[in-house]
């Protein structure tokens, strides 16, 4: 590990070159943190501290997300916290609001400014996986010294972004580790446990937002939180982030009220019609009432036994 002197060398190096920040997440953080936080790597700085009321308004804010995350927290503190490891939920001004840690670590972690009421964003204590995640809105890595701040280069960090059911970044969720045996095949396994239980934090989100709608998963996206919900008509009432980008998605479209089959049928390239889509869907719903039984079906629409075998022979794939 470098020394403190060395560490605060390489940040105001590497952050006053200008094609770091284009290459480098870290790098281009570095830069923020100079050049619009006006913070110095080398300061003994802690993290702010909101007083009571401030701390007391976020926790409210954020009550419902505290809720609906707090099976996912416990579950991931039960794989990770007791190796020496806490587990933090922040809001998206990086204020600590809820956090899991093994009561023989508290001390150091709460030296640290790993607690609640404390603030985790950049602004704050410059380089960091809660305040990095923040801003760039993405799952981040932040490894023992590449924090900003010389005072924290002995933590490593594994965060990811929370969204609500528009897609906005509503939170962190992040697992910090004072360990010095920490290398990037087991950050990598942190990384990963914690996106999953964000991703499935934002799914619990998203089904509670739209409770009377039909959840459609898009398998174009490949994440268990590109969802749609879909009304009684097939209109689309709201998209996770994932699904917005893998369907081409805004906030303006979903309120124009647009048909789930046509925007899954255009991102599959599919052709077909509403029409046909329609009595696919009526022929299905009747055979499978019936457990198959084509007479009764035909029996139940109103038409022949031989129209209804034309029908289905018309659906069947070519």
């Amino acid at each position: 590990m470098r020394q403190d002197t060395s560490h605060s060398t390489l940040v105001y190096s590497t952050a006053q070159k200008a094609s770091a920040a284009v290459t480098s997440p870290v790098a281009a953080s570095w830069s923020r943190c100079l050049n619009l936080y006006h913070l110095a790597p080398e300061e003994a700085r802690k993290p702010v501290q909101v007083d009571d009321i401030v701390f007391r308004e976020a926790h409210q804010r954020m009550e419902r997300l505290i809720g609906s995350s707090s099976d996912e927290v416990d579950r991931l503190y039960q794989m990770i916290g007791r190796s020496g490891c806490c587990i933090i939920l922040a809001d998206a001004d990086g204020i600590v609001v809820d956090r899991r840690g093994a009561p023989g670590d508290d001390r150091e972690f709460r030296q640290l400014g790993l607690w609640q009421q404390n603030v985790w964003s950049e602004a704050s204590v410059g380089t960091n996986g809660i305040g990095t995640a923040l801003v760039d809105e993405r799952s981040v890595v932040i490894h023992r010294d590449q924090h900003f701040m010389s005072a924290n280069i002995g933590l490593s960090c594994a965060t990811a972004p929370i969204r609500d059911h528009l897609g906005r970044v509503m939170a962190a969720l992040d697992v910090s580790t004072c360990r010095n045996d920490v290398n990037d095949m087991t950050l990598a396994v942190l990384s990963q446990a914690v996106k999953d239980a964000a991703a499935r934090v934002e799914t619990n989100l998203f089904r509670q937002a739209f409770p009377g709608a039909r959840i459609v998963v898009v398998p174009q996206a490949n994440s268990i939180a590109a969802l749609l919900a879909v009304d009684s008509d097939d209109l689309i009432l709201g998209a996770t982030k994932a699904a917005r980008v893998a369907l081409k998605l805004d906030d303006q479209l979903i309120s124009q009220g647009m048909p789930a089959a046509d925007v899954l049928r255009e991102a599959r390239g599919d052709g077909g019609s509403d029409l046909d889509d329609a009595e696919r869907a009526a022929l299905r719903r009747v055979l499978s009432r019936t457990q198959g039984n084509v007479s009764q079906a035909a029996q139940i629409l109103g038409i022949s036994r031989a129209t209804l075998h034309r029908k289905l022979k018309r659906f069947q794939p070519q």
